[in-house]
């Protein structure tokens, strides 16, 4: 058995860690890779298009050991290369945070807007492709045997409610994917989902500040998510949420209700 506790006070968590954070070089993603460094890991910051944003996600984190690669999740190939050269520059990996994932916006009644070919893209890129990226990274984050896998998700999963119709079942198959990875990888790896409602980035084209306060303001707690909220509550799930698996935690202040 795991000996989960935590080091002692005044101890960076995860220091000597290594974090791989794909759909880092903005966003959720890049906020996530500032706290992983802030506790002391190693990050790679992931990216697929923007290698100068990512670049400047790396140039930015605290600490050493940080680097960015193009880790495109529809390219298992790409992915299966990306763990290797993890594990031969690193020797390790701790925690993988499959933050990437892409959206339109397309009114749900608009069936014909949302064509096969955008539903499978949506599909693919939103749920196999974090799939995929754990495949390769497996039997890194096993043989840690602490290791854990977070998933953004998003409360589109089970509401049914978000940018399109595809992007709600996405989430909602990802959320499914999270409960049956973390029966299948415990006990050497824990895997959480992190949901949480409109996020004020420019990840929905279409979608500006404006409409995300709007939407915030018909929620009980009636505050703006930002990148850093989901950051941090990712954090509190790789350093503090030490005997859970399996389940994804909303972020969302309280917009499900």
């Amino acid at each position: 058995m795991n000996d989960v506790r935590s080091g002692g006070l005044g101890v960076l968590p995860l220091v000597g860690k290594v974090a791989v954070v794909t759909g880092a070089s903005s966003g959720i993603g890049a906020a996530t890779a500032h706290r992983l460094a802030e506790q002391g890991a190693s990050v790679v910051v992931g990216y697929h298009h923007g290698a100068d944003r990512a670049a400047g996600v790396v140039a930015a984190l605290p600490g050493n050991g940080h680097r960015h690669e193009p880790i495109p999740i529809e390219d298992s190939a790409r992915l299966t290369e990306v763990a290797q050269l993890v594990e031969r520059e690193y020797g390790r990996c701790d925690v993988l945070v499959n933050s990437a994932g892409v959206t339109q916006k397309i009114a749900h009644s608009d069936l014909d807007a949302l064509d096969d070919e955008l539903f499978d893209s949506l599909l693919r890129i939103n749920v196999r492709g974090p799939f995929a990226t754990v495949r390769a990274f497996a039997p890194l984050l096993a043989a840690t045997g602490d290791g854990i896998v977070v998933n953004v998700s998003s409360i589109s999963g089970t509401t049914g409610s978000g940018s399109n119709i595809a992007y709600c079942a996405a989430k909602a198959a990802l959320d499914n994917l999270t409960l049956s990875l973390g029966r299948a990888l415990g006990p050497a790896v824990r895997v959480l989902g992190v949901a949480p409602a409109a996020v004020d980035t420019g990840f929905v084209p279409g979608r500006g500040s404006d409409a995300v306060l709007a939407q915030a303001r018909t929620t009980p707690l009636q505050v703006v998510v930002h990148p850093d909220d989901v950051a941090v509550s990712i954090i509190g799930a790789v350093t503090h949420f030490r005997v859970s698996t399996g389940t994804t935690l909303v972020i969302d202040g309280g917009k499900h209700l």
